[in-house]
């Protein structure tokens, strides 16, 4: 399989690989069409990749551009499982509409950066000035309900067409983030069906093929806080799990290459 991927860090290993920098596209197009799939475009990348160069793209079109933006990923998430969202505004950043998410959300609430991971740009409002210096750094204003929670959240990752593993993120008594990069802990035990089932349901629904998914549990019902693309390995290597081959895996049972290649068997569920 003739592979051409722009991100040689989440390739590592996979065969048939030629790196491409995503600013020189343009130079190697006949490299492009030539491939079978491109892997890990930058978002800029992915329209002309799609409808100009017409290949298969890895990540999806629809998992790249949702997870771009918290504001575009919810969207999509309220459309597809709204019952599993926690309620969300996403407001311009007007004096007025200040004034409303002050009037609408009791503290604590919970105000986020559009663009950002690992626990990064996620701010527990518990006061009238928290939320003004929050609001005076952003451009749009993304508030969500604060849920109770027992100190923990599970992170569910989709590789291709299954989840390939699931685990709880501990955080101390108290706190806020549960992220493993913000100082979580990891916790394989007891992880429960229906968040896999619901995370399995959304990724089919939009088409999402590699995610960590983040699902807090809150008066016994899960919600999808966000998912993140370019997802943290640390929980996925303790399983001893490779992301690389599960993605190959996936690639030679999704993608039609012009010439025979071996069968691989899918590994279906949590490895």
């Amino acid at each position: 399989m003739n592979l051409v991927s722009f991100n040689p860090l989440r390739t590592l290993g996979i065969p048939g690989i030629t790196y491409i920098k995503p600013d020189h596209s343009f130079k190697e197009m006949k490299t492009l069409k030539a491939a079978d799939c491109l892997l890990f475009p930058e978002t800029w990348q992915t329209s002309f990749l799609a409808y100009g160069v017409k290949k298969p793209i890895f990540p999806s079109i629809e998992t790249i551009q949702l997870g771009f933006s918290k504001i575009e990923m919810t969207r999509a998430l309220m459309t597809v499982c709204p019952e599993h969202v926690p309620y969300t505004e996403i407001l311009a950043n007007t004096e007025s509409n200040r004034t409303s998410v002050l009037e609408t959300f009791p503290f604590p609430f919970v105000a986020k950066e559009v663009r950002n991971s690992m626990g990064r740009g996620v701010f527990l409002i518990q006061s009238e000035q928290d939320f003004i210096d929050y609001a005076d750094k952003v451009d749009v204003l993304y508030v969500q309900e604060y849920l109770e929670n027992d100190d923990r959240d599970l992170r569910v990752v989709v590789v291709g067409d299954e989840i390939i593993t699931a685990y709880w993120r501990m955080g101390t008594s108290g706190a806020f983030l549960h992220n493993v990069s913000q100082g979580g802990d990891i916790c394989f035990d007891f992880i429960p069906q229906e968040a896999l089932d619901l995370v399995e349901n959304v990724a089919r629904e939009l088409n999402i093929n590699h995610a960590g998914f983040d699902v807090l549990f809150s008066n016994g019902k899960a919600y999808i806080l966000e998912f993140n693309v370019l997802f943290g390995n640390q929980g996925i290597i303790e399983r001893g799990i490779s992301v690389e081959s599960k993605i190959y895996e996936y690639l030679l049972r999704s993608v039609v290459p012009p010439y025979p290649t071996s069968p691989v068997t899918p590994l279906k569920g949590i490895s």
